[in-house]
């Protein structure tokens, strides 16, 4: 399969009902999922593309009396080690602004510098009188690297999937190890960042229904969570919001109308916190014992030379950082993605509101004052071309992305901030990837001027 063939094919498998983009460098076949108006493919041609883990299709049994051919247990993972240097001191607090709480005035998950997310540093550092300045948890994960340019291992990332030759079940684990040097010594984080389990109950039907731990529904940029199938290397300004995986239920349905290359798709699940990062908000349980329900809808065209997906997302139920089951977070979005000629154009929109619950906020980096009412809105587009070499297993997709973030907690201040982010992802068979990045932060409005600009790498081998 050439290069160009296979991004195709990777665009049409994430547009089954919860999105997906470009993903030059691997088999991004993550689901098996196929084209309209081509129906699923069978467990045989499923083991030929990458373990499923966003449940958005439904595989179709092998013919009674077939042997099935895809092996009961599959381990599959990557590795992603990076070097990063950001300006200053890492972070984007400047040293001179003595606001409270002080992550509260800025965007702390500016400076990013890996797919994880993580920030070169969250440190406050401190006031006048030598204390540490107050933070209230509206923190990334840290790198802990500060502005010192270092090789970071960002990800030991291990999958485990099982499918079942006797019912339509799969089961699949992801488990990720996360080296970090902190200031209280060395120490490995051990991540189990899916869990679940999955049946697809009607043979003729793009239906499944998951329990578990299980990736976002809400928007398309999840689909990249994992570096492997990322682009570029950093999430957007907005991913804090939609890309969290959570502990629930999830159905998926989808419905295609051949004779018009089209399909419709339904993804649906009640969490225990939606879509927010770990970081903001824990998922291991429920503080409030009220689900929060998310919901996208999507419509896809799949034509022999353009492929377009649209989508709208919703999110509601109470925020799971407090214990106040009245205090609502809302979400809304929407998302497009086109792909003509070896060209990717995607972008969403997603719009958010928290209303301020009970004290104690209980976030998945520990334990702070209060909870605040929260807005914020924005958008991120972002374009992508794949060079049409003649070398099928050489791949060559510079990149380039726009992203504004608005938000305000109500009584503090209100921030405006942007990025643009270029370019390189360079695949070279299907077992590795090596990409640059260059970041340009920049605080429009609300926010002090700090040099948080962040040039990042990625070398991702896949196995």
């Amino acid at each position: 399969m050439t290069g160009r063939r296979a991004v195709a094919t990777a665009l049409a498998a994430f547009g089954a009902g919860c999105g997906g983009w470009l993903t030059a460098g691997v088999r991004a076949a993550r689901a098996a999922d196929a084209p309209s108006p081509v129906p699923a493919l069978t467990d045989s041609a499923a083991a030929e593309v990458a373990p499923p883990t966003d449940e958005t299709i439904a595989l179709e049994e092998p013919a009674t009396g077939a042997t099935p051919q895809v092996a009961p247990l599959v381990v599959t993972g990557y590795v992603d080690v990076g070097f990063a240097k950001a300006q200053g001191n890492g972070t984007s607090f400047h040293p001179a602004d003595n606001r409270s709480p002080l992550d509260y005035g800025v965007d702390p998950f500016a400076p990013a510098v890996n797919s994880r997310g993580e920030a070169a540093s969250t440190d406050p550092g401190t006031d006048p009188n030598g204390y540490p300045r107050f933070v209230n948890g509206f923190l990334p994960r840290s790198a802990g690297i500060g502005g010192t340019p270092s090789f970071l291992l960002n990800t030991a990332n291990v999958d485990f999937r099982y499918t079942s030759a006797e019912v339509p079940v799969l089961v699949f684990t992801r488990v990720q190890l996360v080296p970090r040097l902190e200031n209280t010594g060395e120490t490995t984080r051990l991540f189990l960042e899916q869990a679940f389990g999955r049946i697809t109950p009607i043979k003729s039907a793009e239906l499944a229904i998951s329990v578990g731990k299980f990736d976002s529904v809400f928007g398309i940029e999840y689909l990249e969570n994992q570096a492997n199938f990322r682009i570029g290397i950093t999430p957007s300004l907005l991913a804090r919001y939609t890309t969290g995986t959570s502990i629930g239920v999830k159905a998926f349905y989808r419905y295609q109308f051949i004779p018009i290359a089209s399909a419709l798709s339904l993804n649906v699940s009640a969490t225990n916190s939606g879509t927010f990062v770990e970081a903001l908000q824990g998922s291991s349980r429920s503080l409030t014992g009220v689900p929060v329900v998310t919901a996208r809808l999507g419509y896809e065209l799949n034509l022999a030379r353009l492929s377009v997906k649209i989508g709208a997302s919703a999110e509601r139920g109470p925020r799971n950082d407090q214990n106040d089951r009245g205090t609502m977070q809302t979400l809304l979005g929407a998302d497009l993605r086109v792909f003509v000629a070896g060209l990717s154009l995607t972008g969403e929109y997603v719009k958010v509101d928290e209303e301020e619950g009970n004290p104690n906020k209980l976030t998945g980096t520990g334990t702070y004052t209060f909870t605040s009412d929260f807005y914020a809105h924005g958008f991120w587009a972002q374009a992508a071309y794949e060079l049409p070499l003649p070398i099928p297993s050489f791949r060559v997709t510079p990149y380039a992305r726009y992203e504004q973030r608005h938000g305000e907690f109500v009584t503090f201040a209100a921030i405006k901030v942007d990025r643009a982010t270029a370019g390189l992802n360079v695949g070279i068979g299907d077992n590795l990837i090596v990409k640059g990045e260059y970041l340009i932060n920049r605080e429009l409005e609300g926010a002090p001027t700090v040099a948080n600009n962040v040039v990042t790498s990625s070398v991702v081998w896949t196995w």
